[in-house]
């Protein structure tokens, strides 16, 4: 099962190495961090608050390729949790109508579904692992 998410809030701190991005439960109370890079941080940054640039970045340029390609961003999910990394897919409908699942790491997948205002979902299983590593903080 799967709970649709909300970015809560993003902490940029350019003198880390890491920033991080909090996941809010849509229709409920629960939350969780992830740690991500000050790129990435950036990159979602810029989409929340509209700031163009000229040249595309990464995730501009993958949903550039996904758009030639004939396919559309319809969701984001993080499915899993492993050693304190969270995994992610990209979930892509292509022409036939099938929904294809793409690896990505769950900043890039963000930072592209805050441009395209693709829903977040988290797997069940992940969000009580997120939870019990938060609380042994």
């Amino acid at each position: 099962m799967t709970v649709r998410m909300e970015l809560s809030r993003i902490l940029i701190r350019e003198l880390n190495d890491y920033q991080l991005i909090e996941l809010r439960e849509a229709d409920g109370d629960r939350s969780f961090p992830i740690v991500i890079g000050l790129p990435e941080a950036q990159a979602i940054e810029r989409r929340l608050k509209g700031i163009e640039i000229k040249r595309p970045q990464t995730h501009e340029l993958l949903a550039n390729v996904i758009k030639t390609l004939g396919g559309e961003l319809v969701s984001i999910t993080i499915n899993d949790l492993a050693d304190e990394t969270f995994f992610a897919t990209l979930d892509v409908r292509i022409e036939t109508g099938e929904v294809v699942r793409i690896d990505a790491r769950p900043s890039d997948a963000i930072a592209l579904g805050v441009a395209h205002d693709a829903p977040i979902y988290v797997e069940e299983h992940v969000l009580e692992g997120a939870l019990a590593d938060d609380d042994e903080l």
